[in-house]
């Protein structure tokens, strides 16, 4: 492992590091997206936050409960990309498949956020934008791990 791989002359670690930027954003935007669903039907969870008196304190409406769900997604989902990108770096793997890999990370997290949360799309369409970020970030992780163990 070389220091070396983690410059922005790296054309992987550069593309990493633009792709991690992107899906951070994409991130905050999805408490952003949260608040914007609260406030348009007016369904608040803290009794402080309440707007009028004749409003009540609502977990239950399936939009902002769509919204939320799409964000911990990402947090399950992301948060291991973040990482593994990373030691995927260090394992100097060939540039144009390694770019493509965060490429379809990030194209596909996002998907997944507009066909789930922003303009809901019917089934395969979620599934599919799930699956390609899981099965890139997956063979990174082995490829991290064959890396590691020998």
């Amino acid at each position: 492992m070389s220091l070396e791989l983690l410059t922005l002359t790296n054309p992987v670690f550069k593309s990493y590091t633009f792709w991690t930027g992107v899906l951070v954003i994409k991130m905050l935007a999805m408490a952003l997206l949260t608040a914007i669903q609260r406030f348009k039907t007016k369904t608040f969870a803290n009794q402080e936050d309440l707007m009028s008196p004749k409003l009540k304190v609502k977990f239950d409406d399936p939009n902002v409960e769509r919204v939320r769900r799409a964000h911990r997604n990402d947090l399950e989902n992301i948060l291991p990309f973040f990482i593994i990108g990373l030691l995927y770096t260090l394992t100097n793997p060939n540039a144009f498949l390694a770019i493509n890999l965060f490429r379809a990370v990030g194209i596909s997290r996002i998907a997944h956020t507009l066909v789930y949360a922003v303009v809901v799309v019917p089934q395969p369409a979620r599934a599919l934008a799930f699956f390609v970020a899981l099965v890139a970030t997956a063979y990174m992780a082995l490829q991290v791990i064959a890396a590691a163990a020998f």
